[in-house]
């Protein structure tokens, strides 16, 4: 028995949106490769708005520019991950046409 280990590109977009100079958001679109889809997924990871600018539709315009990157770019899904203590940012990522699916296991190696 083999043990192959082969690297696949994954691309990282950063999306941010800044006010005279100063970054009041910023979200990532990991673009993500492998053997079961001609087409990449999306991972949407790090989704930040500024404490003082939340509420302001900053975060909607975040994540409106990073679907249009996933489309562009032919992803068949796209994924946002939230801790489970988040529920606010839960019932936000659902009021923008995400659906709850799944269940993430993490393990921290550092």
């Amino acid at each position: 028995m083999n043990l192959k280990l082969t690297e696949k590109t994954t691309v990282a977009i950063r999306v941010s949106i800044d006010e005279e100079g100063v970054e009041m958001g910023r979200a990532w679109l990991y673009l993500i490769y492998n053997d079961l889809h001609a087409e990449p997924y999306g991972l949407l990871e790090d989704v930040y708005v500024q404490t003082g600018k939340r509420g302001q539709g900053i975060g909607r315009k975040l994540l409106e520019k990073i679907l249009f990157e996933a489309k562009n770019r032919k992803c068949y899904k796209i994924i946002g991950t939230s801790r489970m203590s988040r529920d606010m940012v839960h019932e936000w990522y659902k009021r923008l046409g995400f659906k709850e699916y799944g269940l993430e296991f993490r393990m921290d190696i550092k």
